[in-house]
């Protein structure tokens, strides 16, 4: 049996009012000189203000309000070069999982020697990230990546390529999550960043490595998620339905050491192909088309994966989980398509390429080849 880490690692500050801990973990961590990253919604939307005013200089605090939904390697060179000009000694990230993850690249990129693409996964990343990496101290706005927890950053290369970048020193040294940010998160986006974390709460518990605990998170956090992602996104005053999708989304990036799948290795290949798709949505689409192709490795142990996702979701039969993703992506107002948002069969080819070669492709539950993945993508068509 492959032998399988187990590590849970980041200090996680949660609860309604868990803001206020910034200045403490700021002390704590040693971070005196932070650049905070951000996106300009955030910010417009009052956010950063709220950070910069519970920290004790904020007129000493460089900001970058740069990162788009998708980050690239372009970006994290304009944020390290900030970070280096204003003499910084942390990160902030306030926002989703793209300010997170565009931290956790100027962390690493604003502390070691050489580009982005010395750090990808796939390039023999890991051994090359050290303990020099910046400490970053995480702050969600939204309740889908879980980023905040996790070991790991997406990020587009200059050559196109979506990439992990992934190391215990790129984990947050601090998660500050208070569910009192989401509550103006527009409708939308509640919704796709929510089934972002029922992908990953899924896809995580799926993957065949042995980690019980990380298994028992991950269910948890499904059935946290599929009982109020519905709420949170017709009620976003709902506290009780924030304060639920904001551990669900924890939750699944907790899990996120087993490994993940064919959902993400197709998310990440289509969104380095086009980063203006929203990497939830992908997942949403991509979802129900890899659970049907993963159904004949369910069984791993004496053990029925496929019936203990559909007792967390309150399904009655199994068989029925992929269709019930479909229904909710429906009754979210997300795509239940590709082509709904503007994918062409023309770009199957260069997805399947991307997809083979991602990082999450070796730990999904059932190995796929070439035409398993053409055959995934016709179904989410």
């Amino acid at each position: 049996m492959t032998v399988s880490p187990i590590n849970y690692i980041t200090s996680v500050q949660f609860g309604f009012g868990a803001i206020d801990m910034l200045p403490q973990e700021c002390e704590r961590i040693g971070i005196r000189r932070p650049l905070i990253v951000t996106d300009a919604g955030v910010r417009a939307a009052g956010l950063v203000d709220r950070v910069l005013a519970r920290l004790p200089d904020a007129s000493a605090v460089a900001v970058f309000d740069l990162t788009p939904s998708n980050p690239n390697e372009a970006l994290v060179r304009a944020a390290v070069a900030m970070y280096l000009a204003q003499r910084c000694d942390g990160v902030i990230a306030v926002g989703g999982g793209s300010s997170i993850d565009l931290a956790k690249g100027v962390a690493v990129c604003g502390t070691h020697e050489g580009p982005l693409k010395n750090f990808a996964l796939i390039e023999g990343g890991l051994a090359r990230i050290s303990a020099a990496t910046a400490p970053v101290i995480a702050i969600p706005t939204t309740a889908g990546t879980g980023s905040e927890v996790g070991r790991g950053a997406v990020l587009i290369l200059d050559d196109g390529r979506k990439v992990g970048v992934i190391s215990a020193h790129v984990v947050p040294k601090s998660a500050i999550c208070d569910p009192d940010l989401t509550l103006d998160l527009p409708a939308k986006l509640t919704a796709a960043t929510g089934m972002d974390a029922i992908a990953h709460c899924i896809e995580t518990f799926m993957a065949p490595a042995f980690n019980p605990p990380a298994d028992g998170i991950a269910l948890d956090g499904l059935w946290r998620a599929w009982a109020h992602i519905e709420r949170a996104t017709r009620e976003p005053h709902d506290r009780e339905a924030r304060l639920q999708m904001m551990s669900a989304s924890m939750q699944g990036a907790m899990a996120f050491q087993k490994g993940l799948g064919c959902v993400h290795s197709l998310s990440h290949s289509l969104g380095g192909l086009d980063p203006s798709l929203h990497h939830g949505m992908l997942n949403a689409v991509f979802l129900p088309a890899v659970i049907e192709f993963n159904e004949t490795a369910a069984t791993v142990r004496n053990e029925n994966k496929l019936a203990r996702l559909a007792h967390a979701m309150d399904l009655a039969d199994p068989s029925s989980v992929s269709d019930a993703i479909t229904a909710m992506n429906g009754r979210l107002g997300l795509p239940t398509r590709l082509r709904e948002m503007g994918v062409s069969e023309a770009m199957f080819p260069r997805i399947v390429e991307g997809a083979l070669r991602d990082h999450s492709h070796i730990t999904n539950p059932r190995p796929a080849e070439a035409s398993d993945y053409a055959r995934m993508l016709a179904r989410a068509w």
